[in-house]
């Protein structure tokens, strides 16, 4: 079977001339880089092992992505992408505080089956900015706001964010600059527990789902509140009267 013949990159006609073709070449650099990652380690990556690991020749690197810390961008970015590729989001959760639970302990277990790739991905805080980033953030708001529309939840929405992901990102990093020996498994069972203590309540502060039940919780608890003046507390409880009335 005869050879393909390859440009002075390195690379097939097909995969020079073509869009999806240079997608593929892109491809297969991210791919010899996620390799040389897990197997040797960040130091591992320059862009001469990666070239030589993908077939091609240096210059085709930075062609495609500027310079080794583009590569390494794109590496993160790929990250992300198969991370949330891996979620199973279910809209409509029986138990919301158990689908909170299994999301962290799937990126939890993402960054555990990963570690060389889950580090290079968080050790830039410029790396929050990316799409698939923000994507992966989403769904985790989609979690929090499903526990504030059932009254589950203690803080703020984005609060409650910020303690999940800073949760499992901690419990990752700190079980991996750990020796093996002492690795154990109760670490991350308190830091996910301890995380559903602080964002969450044990009973649901609203029994009704939707916006009919939570204005009636928050108008039974609307004497408590200090922080209104008596005309505000007025006018609160006033539209807080007619969305309970379209219960």
């Amino acid at each position: 079977m005869p050879r393909r013949s390859r440009d002075r990159d390195g690379a097939t006609p097909a995969e020079s001339d073509t869009a999806a073709g240079r997608e593929q070449t892109r491809r297969r650099v991210i791919e010899a880089a996620i390799d040389l990652l897990e197997r040797e380690g960040r130091d591992a990556v320059t862009t001469r092992a990666v070239a030589v690991a993908a077939g091609l020749q240096p210059p085709a690197i930075y062609r495609l992505f500027g310079d080794k810390d583009g590569l390494l961008d794109a590496v993160a970015e790929h990250g992300f992408a198969a991370f949330i590729a891996a979620k199973h989001v279910d809209p409509d959760p029986q138990d919301p505080i158990e689908d909170l639970r299994a999301g962290w302990d799937l990126a939890v277990e993402f960054g555990l089956t990963n570690p060389a790739l889950y580090t290079l991905m968080y050790s830039e805080p410029t790396r929050a900015t990316s799409a698939a980033f923000k994507a992966g953030m989403e769904i985790l708001m989609g979690r929090v706001r499903r526990l504030a529309a059932g009254g589950w939840l203690r803080v703020d929405e984005e609060f409650a964010a910020v303690i999940i992901h800073a949760t499992g990102r901690g419990a990752v990093l700190t079980w991996l600059s750990l020796p093996e020996d002492r690795r154990d498994p109760a670490l991350l069972t308190t830091l996910r527990e301890t995380m559903i203590a602080a964002v969450t309540d044990r009973q649901p502060a609203v029994q009704e789902a939707g916006p009919a039940g939570a204005a009636r919780a928050l108008r039974a608890a609307l004497p408590e509140q200090t922080t209104l003046s008596d005309a505000e507390r007025h006018l609160l409880r006033e539209w807080l009267d007619r969305l309970a009335a379209d219960g």
